[in-house]
C-alpha cells in the first residue's frame, strides 16, 4: 500500500486527518503529534547529526505550529544500530538548539538497537482553540508563510558536494509564533509537509473547496531559482518536493490586514467551490495542479 492509503484505511477507523490529536483538557486543548524519520528516507548522505536532531524537533513542533499552538515540550527515541559518541552530541545539540529557539524543552526519551538509524520525536502543546484542516469557506484567501523549496534546493546541493550551505537550508525554523497569531483569524491550516500541491489538496478535500492560485505570487525560495534548469523544474522542487515545513491557510478577506500586523505572509490565491479543483493562472493560461507530492 502507498502511504496515502495507510492513512485513509487509518482514518475510516480511527480519529485522525489533523496535523495533531487536539485533547479537551481543562478550559483548554492538548495538541500531540509524532514523527518517524528514517536514515534512507529522512536523512541523506553528508548531512551532520546537528541536522539530524535539529530537523527531527522541528518537523513535530511545525505540527504544533500548524494547530496554532504553543509547545510544551518534545521527547525523542532513537534507534540505531551502533551508539557513537558524536551521533548522539550531535543530535543532542541540534535538538536542544531548535527546542530553545522555540521555547521549549527536549525533555527526554528512549534508545534502542536498530538495523537502521531511526529517530521518534513526539511533541506536546496547548492551544485555546485548535485550527483544523476543515474550515475554509468559497472566497477565503490562501495564505502561505515563508518561501518554498528549500529541501529540494539542499538535496541538490548536498549532490554538488556544498554539504554546509544545504545542512543550513535543512535546519529551518518551525513556524510557531506564526502559527499563534494567524490561527485567531484563520479558517483552516496545516503545514507544508508534502508539498503544496498535496497539502492544498489535503486542505480542499477536509473542507470540500477547490482552488484558484497565482503562479507569479508563489514565494519560491532564491535557492531554486537560482538552481533549476527552466519554469517545469523550478514548479517541481517549489510545488511537488515537499518538506517545506511552512504554514498553509485559509483567510476570510475581512481578516486580511488584522493577519498582516500580526506576522508576515504571502496571499497565492482564493478558495473556489470543489468541482473548480486546484488550478494555477500563468500568464493568460490555467494550469492544473496535480495532486502528488512527497510520499515515505
Amino acid at each position: 500500500m502507498r502511504e496515502r492509503e495507510v492513512i485513509k484505511l487509518l482514518s475510516e477507523r480511527l480519529p485522525i486527518g489533523d496535523d495533531c490529536a487536539a485533547i479537551p483538557f481543562k478550559k483548554t486543548h492538548l495538541l500531540l503529534t509524532t514523527d518517524m524519520l528514517h536514515r534512507q528516507t529522512d536523512f541523506p548522505d553528508k548531512i551532520t547529526p546537528y541536522t539530524m536532531g535539529w530537523r527531527a524537533v522541528a518537523v513535530s513542533l511545525s505540527d504544533i505550529a500548524a494547530m496554532g499552538g504553543k509547545p510544551l515540550g518534545v521527547v525523542m527515541a532513537l534507534g540505531a544500530p551502533k551508539f557513537e559518541r558524536s551521533l548522539i552530541e550531535g543530535l543532542v545539540a541540534g535538538a536542544t538548539a531548535c527546542c530553545k529557539l522555540c521555547q521549549t524543552g527536549l525533555l527526554g526519551g528512549d534508545t534502542d538497537r536498530h538495523d537502521e538509524l531511526t529517530i521518534v520525536t513526539t511533541a506536546l502543546g496547548t492551544t485555546d482553540r485548535p485550527t483544523s484542516r476543515r474550515g475554509a469557506q468559497r472566497d477565503d484567501l490562501v495564505g502561505v508563510t515563508g518561501d518554498l523549496g528549500r529541501t529540494a534546493a539542499a538535496l541538490r546541493l548536498f549532490a554538488e558536494d556544498k554539504a554546509e550551505q544545504a545542512n543550513e537550508l535543512l535546519c529551518f525554523l518551525p513556524r510557531l509564533e506564526e502559527g499563534q497569531a494567524i490561527a485567531l483569524w484563520a479558517s483552516s491550516m496545516t503545514d507544508i509537509s508534502d508539498g503544496l500541491a498535496r497539502s492544498l489538496y489535503q486542505l480542499g478535500e477536509a473542507s470540500d473547496v477547490g482552488f484558484r492560485l497565482d503562479a507569479t505570487a508563489i514565494p519560491f525560495a532564491l535557492e531554486i531559482e537560482e538552481l533549476a534548469r527552466d519554469q517545469e523544474e523550478l514548479f517541481e522542487m517549489g510545488l511537488y518536493f515537499g518538506e517545506d515545513f511552512e504554514l498553509l491557510f485559509t483567510l476570510p478577506q475581512k481578516y486580511l490586514l488584522d493577519a498582516r500586523r500580526l506576522c508576515e505572509f504571502t496571499i497565492i490565491g482564493q478558495v473556489v467551490p470543489r468541482e473548480r479543483e486546484i488550478r494555477m493562472q500563468l500568464g493568460s493560461d490555467w494550469l492544473t495542479v496535480e495532486d502528488r507530492g512527497y510520499e515515505h
